[in-house]
């Protein structure tokens, strides 16, 4: 059975990279991503095991939210730009996926400031949807 809190730097750095360049991400946003990852093991292990599996562990949570979470609230958010097909990451699911993990790890660092966004930026086609 594959363990997926076994890993390394180089191997992090390796899935950031080829994630990035599918993703057509600037080398300073992949460098600080790959740094952040390694600085929070939660947070890598559900990156290697995404990387592995195709598929989310949800094992990381700040505050109730997961990986899975953001993506969604990332995708709501922005849904009008994505209609629009102005949303780069509507066809770019390795772009999603980096944004997500990024917006999780910064989430941990300032949970409050993220929680209010996810709770009041929505796509929402309406006042009152929700």
């Amino acid at each position: 059975m594959d363990t997926y809190n076994t890993y390394n730097r180089k191997e992090i750095e390796h899935w950031v990279r080829m994630l990035g360049e599918n993703a057509n991400e600037e080398d300073a946003f992949l460098n600080t991503l790959a740094e952040s990852l390694l600085k929070e093991p939660e947070a890598a292990e559900e990156f290697a095991y995404y990387v592995k599996n195709g598929n989310f562990l949800c094992k990381m949570q700040v505050d109730g939210y997961t990986v899975i979470d953001v993506m969604i609230w990332q995708m709501d958010h922005f849904k009008a730009e994505m209609d629009r097909g102005k949303y780069e990451m509507k066809n770019n699911g390795s772009k999603m996926v980096l944004r997500a993990f990024d917006t999780l790890l910064k989430m941990k660092e300032q949970p409050e400031r993220y929680k209010g966004l996810m709770q009041s930026e929505t796509g929402t086609d309406y006042p009152g949807k929700y």
